[in-house]
């Protein structure tokens, strides 16, 4: 647990790597970051291994983070093309201008213990290809990835002090907020923490993006394909245990979809099988994070029963006999949940899933658009038209037309809206890109022949 001394020494050590890493060409920086991946690749189960091992996540689904942490590495690749600006001759007579992205200088990375190799790998691959040090502040739940996954950075050849990790939790993160070294910070959380994140970075000068909580709702409509829409409402919904920003925490039925959706829904939520994931007998899901979130979850899933809402699949009683003392909770489902109840408002961030049911597709997009957050909403339909109104008028970053979890690719940004995102410019793509960099525009004009005679070399 790293305290403010630690954290001034690490900044120190990144702002003194500032210069020459810097200077260092661009597709010297992307062989480095080519020589990473070839690593990752080389210790993928190894990588796998620790996230499950240190968070609670099938095999299968630290395999899928993983693969994602690695195709933002491969967009860091991309960084010499990534970087080029843009040039005009004669935009006055005899004037050309140009513009120029530059580094910021050190940047901080606050992640959280959800996906303890992907999302600092949503981060300091990019910031540092762009030219930055950087600061990497892991959760403390889960330190352990982030520590491998930076020690083959290490092995792949960057320079010492380019990038310093400080496990620790408030003590560090205030240290970093407020270090006057300190340019640009990401974070990945929870919505009151990304709010404190941001007007704190802020009101120090720093350049913030602050990814927060969400509550992402998936709309299904009476046409919609039964089967293939129920395996893609449960892994929304609990595919790592809930316990991601994407997760599809609200069903929204419409209709006659009730009828359609709601008996096999259930039969595959209570077919999920709980356990250990660092086992050869894999599970279907893991545990939740702490017995403390466990209680909270079962809380939230009690106050929805105390508020009308019914319970049609519990997962609060499951038993795991090899282990006993685990914080499980079976895939749980609770139906005719209103919007005013306190399971509608809250991110439960657990495997839950509220349904809520509505006579037609207008009614489910106010339903959808009442949500103080705005990361993701999804609509199961055959409809091209009800598509089509769906993804215009929904007020969230990233929408999935048949497409439970529309989580974005490393090539385009992670678009959160409202109390889901605090900042301007948004973690990868083109837009991590801007953020990592500062623009610089160059007016040139020259007189005279110069000096020496110049077109004979003299």
């Amino acid at each position: 647990m790293c305290t403010k001394e630690h954290v001034d020494l690490a900044i120190e050590a990144a702002a003194g790597a500032c210069p020459k890493w810097r200077d260092t060409p661009p597709v010297e920086r992307a062989r480095l970051f080519f020589r990473y991946r070839q690593l990752i690749e080389e210790n993928f189960d190894r990588i796998c291994q620790s996230v499950s091992r240190e968070h609670g996540k099938t095999l299968a689904e630290a395999r899928g983070s993983a693969y994602r942490g690695i195709e933002n590495i491969e967009y860091a690749c991309a960084i010499p093309s990534l970087l080029m600006g843009d040039s005009l001759e004669n935009v006055a007579r005899g004037v050309d201008c140009e513009t120029m992205l530059q580094p910021l200088g050190v940047c901080v990375g606050i992640t959280p213990f959800n996906f303890p190799a992907m999302v600092p790998m949503w981060m300091f691959p990019l910031a540092l290809a762009c030219g930055n040090t950087f600061v990497l502040k892991p959760s403390e739940k889960v330190p352990l990835t982030a520590l491998l996954i930076i020690e083959l950075l290490e092995k792949a050849g960057l320079p010492k002090g380019v990038l310093n990790v400080v496990p620790g939790g408030r003590e560090s993160v205030d240290a970093l907020l407020t270090h006057p070294k300190v340019k640009a910070i990401s974070f990945v959380g929870s919505s009151p923490v990304a709010k404190h994140i941001y007007e704190t970075g802020t009101r120090h000068g720093k350049r913030v993006q602050a990814n927060g909580g969400a509550k992402n709702y998936i709309v299904v409509m009476p046409d919609a394909e039964v089967s293939r829409t129920v395996e893609a409402l449960s892994t929304a919904a609990f595919g790592c245990a809930g316990e991601r920003c994407m997760a599809g925490s609200t069903a929204i039925v419409v209709g006659k979809a009730a009828d359609h959706v709601l008996p096999s829904l259930v039969e595959a939520a209570r077919a999920i099988k709980v356990g250990p994931t660092d086992t050869k007998s894999q599970p279907d899901m893991g545990p939740v994070i702490t017995g403390q979130h466990r209680d909270r979850v079962f809380n939230l899933v009690a106050s929805g029963e105390k508020e009308g809402a019914k319970v049609i699949a519990d997962g609060r009683g499951v038993r795991v006999p090899d282990a006993p003392n685990g914080f499980y909770m079976g895939a749980t489902i609770v139906d005719q949940v209103e919007d005013e109840m306190t399971l509608a408002r809250e991110e439960v961030f657990g495997p839950v899933l509220n349904v809520m049911r509505m006579d037609n597709l207008d009614q489910a997009i106010e339903a959808a658009n009442k949500s103080a957050y705005g990361n993701g909403a999804a609509i199961f339909t055959n409809s091209g038209k009800t598509a089509r109104e769906f993804k215009h008028r929904v007020k969230a970053g990233m929408v999935g037309i048949n497409v439970g979890v529309p989580a974005t690719m490393a090539m385009f940004p992670f678009s959160g809206w409202d109390e889901s995102f605090y900042g301007d410019l948004h973690i990868q793509g083109k837009e991590g890109v801007q953020f990592y960099t500062q623009q610089k525009v160059v007016s040139t004009r020259w007189f005279g022949e110069g000096v020496g005679d110049v077109w004979r070399g003299k």
